[in-house]
């Protein structure tokens, strides 16, 4: 899809009709968010919010490949090698970017088209107006980069049916639109060639009941959930208590997809499963969207300090060997303790989204 404004732009954001429309605008890589990418969408929706000319937002990406790849993994290493505050701080104005879509007063309709991962489900999967294409590859990928679902992924896959959402979390598997809809991360199928064509009826919709007429005219007949049809296995494996649990279930259950979900856990970072494991399961006790994001800040932050993180992004996207270092190399290494760190309090403090419990706040004091 195409795109407007300045070339130096990484957010392009203008108002056609009664539609403020941003475009995320690195397209060499899948639109993968920055620190002054999330300060541009926080700036336009501010000031569209008491916009009454604007009638409802449009999130999309530039190029083909998709709508966002998800954050600047990058950057986050080269924070955790420094021992510095700036993936914290990225990730403490990203989180609040996502508390603001969630509750934003107007229509917040994502085009998610292509690749849609991490970061770019944080933008998109909370929005109000969520679209799918048959080119959409919707995941979670952090476990395998040693780190844990952030952006309220967790509070998405807490809340899917069954133990979907566990297994794709501890997987990092990605999913289509149709299992995208079955999940409750999107809304609408719309094949990717009418979009533009919807884009300019969002355009001319002056009110929410617009939009909903707008989206209905464009909206199909999703392709059917691959993951439905797992649920025999996923639900009674991944019920277990713990991941090594999890894991020998999936080995004993006999089919042979549970087994090679095994075999995938098993290579993903043991202290990243563990510790996603945790919040999936604290996060179906939290009332909130805001209260997990709050828990998550909290994760994120302690994850910087291990060694995995640095590591899973070195093989992954940095050298490109795929052949990570773990520490510690298996789930039984992985204390009691290890995963209990990353809840402690953030050293510098909540996001102020919601109130700590108090057990929590006994913890800081």
């Amino acid at each position: 899809m195409s795109a407007t404004g300045a070339a130096g732009d990484t957010v392009l954001a203008r108002v056609e009709g009664h539609l403020g429309r941003l475009t995320l605008n690195r397209p060499r890589a899948i639109n993968a968010l920055d620190h002054a990418m999330v300060g541009a969408l926080h700036a336009s929706l501010a000031a569209w919010e008491g916009d009454d000319a604007v009638a409802a937002v449009l999130l999309d990406g530039a190029g083909e490949r998709g709508l966002c790849a998800g954050g600047d993994i990058r950057a986050v290493r080269a924070s955790a090698r420094d021992g510095d505050r700036r993936a914290a701080e990225f990730w403490r104005d990203e989180y609040l970017l996502n508390a603001r879509i969630a509750r934003y007063p107007k229509p917040y309709a994502a085009f998610m088209d292509g690749v849609v991962m991490g970061g770019g489900v944080g933008v998109s999967a909370h929005g109000s107006v969520r679209i799918v294409t048959e080119r959409t590859v919707v995941g979670m990928p952090e476990t395998t980069i040693g780190f844990v679902p952030d952006v309220g992924g967790t509070y998405l896959l807490s809340r899917t049916p069954g133990e979907t959402g566990t297994h794709l979390a501890l997987t990092a598997g990605s999913v289509g639109a149709g299992d995208a809809l079955y999940l409750g991360l999107a809304d609408h199928f719309v094949p990717s060639e009418r979009l533009s064509a919807l884009a300019e009826a969002l355009a001319g919709a002056a009110s929410a009941d617009g939009v909903a007429e707008a989206v209905g005219r464009f909206a199909e007949t999703a392709p059917a959930s691959d993951l439905d049809g797992r649920r025999h296995w996923i639900d009674s494996c991944y019920a277990a208590d713990t991941a090594e649990e999890i894991v020998e279930r999936l080995r004993a259950h006999g089919d042979p997809e549970a087994a090679e979900a095994a075999d995938t856990i098993v290579r993903k970072s043991p202290t990243a499963v563990k510790v996603t494991l945790a919040a999936l399961r604290r996060a179906r006790e939290l009332h909130s969207l805001e209260e997990v994001l709050e828990q998550e800040y909290r994760v994120s932050c302690a994850a910087l300090a291990s060694p995995d993180v640095v590591e899973g992004i070195r093989a992954q996207v940095v050298d490109k060997d795929r052949s990570p270092k773990w520490v510690p190399d298996t789930l039984e290494a992985v204390t009691d303790e290890d995963v209990a760190r990353h809840f402690a309090p953030a050293p510098d403090g909540p996001l102020g989204l919601a109130a700590p419990r108090a057990s929590e706040a006994g913890a800081a004091g």
